[in-house]
């Protein structure tokens, strides 16, 4: 089976390389040279352009937003075949979805809203977690390829589902991180041992995958490693609002987890989701660190 992936970011790389491992697969990315590199160091990928990549069977893409899956899908869609299936990993919008999914249909190209969960080292395991909108025809067709890259593989519904089940579970993240920090922020202040407290806060109820990998990893080291944008993180809670809007949800909460992450990220600039840790810290006056 041709593949092909559009998109060679911190996700699109190691997916791409995976792929590549069992299926033929061309990339093609904005900035060529991203292409060529990744050509260059992973057997079994071709750097493409996006005529070239009209003769894939699997068309798989992982961009920015769903804006950009839009722009490109309207230059590639004429030079698509009939029966191919495009499975956009990009975290979008679920209308913006929708969008594409009409104007490929016009080609007769399936289209399967697909973003993923797991981050980079998920992706580089192949253990991704894949949330899939669209019809089960289509799903059925790509999931040997979608196997290659993930450990489990959920239909959660039609064309748009995938991308508002990705968008609130990304919320949930940005709340737990919120709650997480504040709560270690205040008990670090009370001289608590913060790898104390998380010890036992990651024994009971209250721990989350904020508490379990992301303050125990990147916060008491202070390492942030750039894997997750803030600022990306940021634009999946205001999708998860629009999410809740468009289903008649006042969503209170989530309001302001989204005006808290959008201040963070537009204060941090170019930073892991992660470091938000430090916006809260910086309020406060207050590091979480060893305290011994």
């Amino acid at each position: 089976m041709q593949v092909a992936y559009l998109g060679l970011g911190a996700m699109g790389r190691p997916m791409a390389a995976n792929l590549a491992a069992r299926w033929p697969t061309m990339v093609w990315n904005r900035t060529l040279v991203v292409a060529v590199e990744h050509q260059a160091a992973h057997g079994g990928t071709v750097a493409s352009s996006l005529e070239e990549v009209g003769a894939a069977e699997v068309v798989c893409s992982c961009l920015p937003t769903d804006v950009e899956v839009a722009a490109v899908a309207r230059v590639l869609g004429p030079a698509l075949r009939p029966g191919t299936v495009w499975v956009d990993h990009t975290s979008g919008d679920p209308a913006g979805s929708r969008d594409v999914a009409r104007l490929l249909e016009g080609y007769g190209v399936g289209y399967l809203d697909a973003p993923v969960s797991g981050g980079t080292d998920g992706a580089a395991a192949a253990a991704l977690t894949v949330m899939v909108g669209g019809e089960a025809e289509d799903l059925e067709l790509v999931r040997p390829v979608l196997e290659t890259v993930a450990a489990r593989i959920v239909h959660v519904g039609p064309v748009g589902a995938g991308m508002a089940v990705k968008a609130v579970n990304n919320a949930l993240l940005a709340t737990s991180l919120w709650a997480a920090a504040e709560g270690l922020v205040a008990l670090t202040a009370t001289g608590v041992e913060p790898a104390a407290a998380l010890e036992v806060i990651n024994a009971s109820s209250g721990r989350s995958f904020a508490s379990e990998r992301l303050l125990p990893e990147r916060v008491l080291t202070r390492e942030f490693p750039r894997t997750f944008a803030l600022a990306l993180l940021a634009k999946d809670v205001r999708l998860a609002t629009d999410v809740l809007a468009q289903a008649g949800v006042e969503g209170q909460g989530l309001s302001i987890v989204e005006e808290l992450t959008t201040a963070a990220a537009t204060e941090l600039g170019e930073v892991d989701h992660s470091a938000l840790v430090r916006w809260v810290e910086r309020a406060v006056g207050v590091e979480i660190a060893s305290l011994r």
